[in-house]
């Protein structure tokens, strides 16, 4: 069976902070894949940065604008009702994954509404498989469009604030349902192994996020400037940054960081800088689109981020991508991208000094960081380039469909 229509399911898409979801549908268009995009809600216009995320937006279809139209979520139920037996398993289902307690129970039917819904509209486009990104609410609705319908889904689980509540996710269930699990680091898979039936263990294979290195070029590296882009929240690590920035202008009188993206903490981490004395050195931009991310890159010398809980960060691959070095912290799968003195530095989570440190470093030794940009570069392009990546995936829903019994193996640094 060729795969030619698949349909990609997420909470919000297209979104700022997701970017590595769309290129990865831009990517599977361009091995020839039909790729419809729906969102569970519709994004804000807040989170939608430049005219390609606005038209991709436009023709996403939201499955809640839909099902609040009262005669289409009749009609769609009533299509799943002319088969009983799958209808009620399905409600069944929705009833027995749901997280304890009303509310709970309560958003789960929810789901199984909005699952209805989607079902329909992925049968009438003629969608031969469904992948979803984030294994949370969107993905309970995935399960349930294949509980219904019978449309095989795959999902892509990253973490790691799903492993810090498994259960209530159901991850185990989803794991088992699915085709297969695209797993975006090794840590990642073994925090699914601890949570899932071994028996399914094999069809959990290694994805990697991606991006697209001709996007970016090097750096002039002239030992001058620090760029974060993120969100701006209490995860990222940001209040560490720019609490150590004050020492670092001591020896880097020139030095200035900037900011890019948005979130909660905006206000607060503004007036931190503030009282740090930072305001001429130290810039808020807020949102950019990936061509401002890239250009912003192209005139960076160090990138740094001091996060608490990531998975494998795509502003890191982005970064790596542009030649530029990072310092970030020795979390999750973090490891696996950012090689320890050769394509940036690790650092201990929330240790201010030894983030200095590793900074100061950098900015002292203009061939060192020209080096492990370099090397930064050429481990993007192998083992995290979205078109590699891409083709990798369809290869599994490619494998899956031929034969559901399938176990491919991923080829690690093939050519292009």
């Amino acid at each position: 069976m060729t795969l030619q229509k698949l349909a990609y399911l997420t909470g919000e898409y297209p979104r700022a902070s997701d970017t590595f979801i769309q290129r990865e549908v831009a990517a599977l268009r361009e091995i020839g894949h039909e790729v419809l995009t729906c969102s569970i809600r519709t994004t804000g216009a807040e989170h939608l940065v430049g005219q390609e995320q606005r038209e991709e937006h436009a023709r996403t279809f939201k499955v809640l604008d839909a099902a609040k139209n009262p005669l289409r979520l009749i009609r769609s139920h009533l299509r799943w009702l002319r088969r009983p037996a799958r209808y009620l398993s399905a409600l069944k289902l929705a009833w027995q994954t749901a997280p304890k307690g009303i509310k709970g129970r309560l958003y789960n039917l929810f789901y199984f509404l909005e699952a209805g819904v989607l079902a329909a509209h992925l049968r009438d486009q003629g969608v031969q498989h469904l992948h979803n990104h984030i294994a949370k609410a969107s993905c309970t609705v995935a399960m349930l469009v294949n509980a219904l319908s019978n449309l095989p889904y795959s999902f892509t689980i990253h973490g790691p604030d799903i492993f810090f509540a498994p259960d209530h996710w159901r991850i185990d269930e989803k794991a088992a349902r699915a085709r297969f699990v695209a797993c975006i680091s090794d840590y990642c898979r073994s925090q699914l192994m601890c949570f899932a039936d071994q028996s399914h263990w094999d069809r959990f294979h290694i994805v990697h996020c991606g991006v697209d290195p001709l996007r970016y070029t090097a750096s002039p590296h002239q030992g001058e400037s620090l760029l974060f882009v993120g969100r701006l929240a209490a995860v990222k690590g940001v209040p560490i940054l720019l609490d150590v920035l004050p020492d670092l202008l001591k020896t880097h009188p020139k030095l200035t960081l900037t900011l890019i993206g948005d979130g909660p903490d905006r206000a607060a981490l503004e007036q931190q800088a503030q009282t740090l004395g930072l305001g001429d050195c130290v810039t808020f931009l807020g949102y950019r689109n990936q061509d401002e991310v890239a250009e912003a890159l192209m005139t960076t010398d160090v990138f740094v981020l001091p996060s608490f809980a990531e998975g494998v960060p795509v502003v890191l691959m982005e970064a790596m991508a542009a030649g530029v070095p990072v310092v970030t912290t020795q979390i999750a799968g973090v490891p696996e991208l950012v090689k320890q003195a050769h394509t940036g530095f690790l650092v201990p989570p929330g240790d201010g000094p030894a983030l200095a440190e590793a900074v100061d470093r950098l900015l002292q030794d203009n061939s060192e960081r020209m080096a492990m940009g370099d090397l930064a570069r050429d481990t993007v392009d192998i083992e995290y380039n979205v078109r590699r990546e891409a083709r990798w995936l369809s290869d599994l829903m490619q494998s899956y469909a031929a034969d559901p019994q399938a176990r491919p193996k991923k080829r690690r640094g093939f050519a292009e």
